[in-house]
């Protein structure tokens, strides 16, 4: 089987963030076809090294972690078209079928003033404007026209832990603190 890319033995950065996963081999010189998982997939474009995983089910045609010397990539029918060194034709992206992409984090773009990338949010404390302690983001959901923050508030003993949805929008968001892991919001305990 030919190989899929290359270093053997690379090692995922500490700021990895998976970001797609390559679905299948496209044309016959190498190139293949990712589905990133965001609508606006710039971290694959700014980013010249990738790093795979094989997937976490089904075979795949390598173990370990694999770097990408990517070449270009561009977008094409809703997802990414790439070309990395050490793809050289159709067997060798065929054996990336399914292959998890990461990349490391401090490559992403500068995000404008009042934007954030979505890992950013996770795990920020969320607080309401009178100081009560809301949880923390679990996870954002996109629902066509907004965002919403899905908040896991702290359970009491023998519970199951309370879920809260507050609308990422400048209506119910005050303020979002990166480096102080907090975001305070407009809105009540009870909601």
């Amino acid at each position: 089987m030919p190989q899929a890319a290359a270093p053997e033995g690379a090692q995922l950065p500490a700021d990895a963030v998976e970001v797609g996963r390559i679905v299948d081999a496209w044309g016959i010189r190498g190139g293949f076809r990712v589905q990133p998982y965001s609508a606006s997939p710039e971290a694959l474009f700014s980013c010249r090294e990738w790093f795979l995983l094989p997937p976490e089910r089904g075979a795949a045609g390598f173990s370990g972690v694999r770097a990408l010397s990517v070449r270009n990539a561009r977008e094409h029918s809703g997802g990414v078209v790439a070309h990395a060194a050490g793809v050289a034709d159709r067997s060798a992206a065929e054996a990336l079928k399914g292959a998890r992409v990461f990349v490391a984090r401090s490559s992403f773009p500068t995000p404008a003033e009042d934007e954030y990338y979505w890992v950013d949010l996770l795990g920020l404390t969320v607080v309401n404007r009178e100081g009560i302690a809301l949880g923390t983001v679990r996870e954002l959901l996109s629902t066509g026209p907004q965002t919403v923050l899905v908040i896991e508030a702290p359970a009491e003993p023998g519970e199951k832990p309370r879920e809260r949805m507050i609308p990422f929008v400048s209506a119910f968001i005050d303020t979002v603190d990166l480096a102080g892991r907090c975001i305070r919001v407009d809105w009540s305990p009870d909601y």
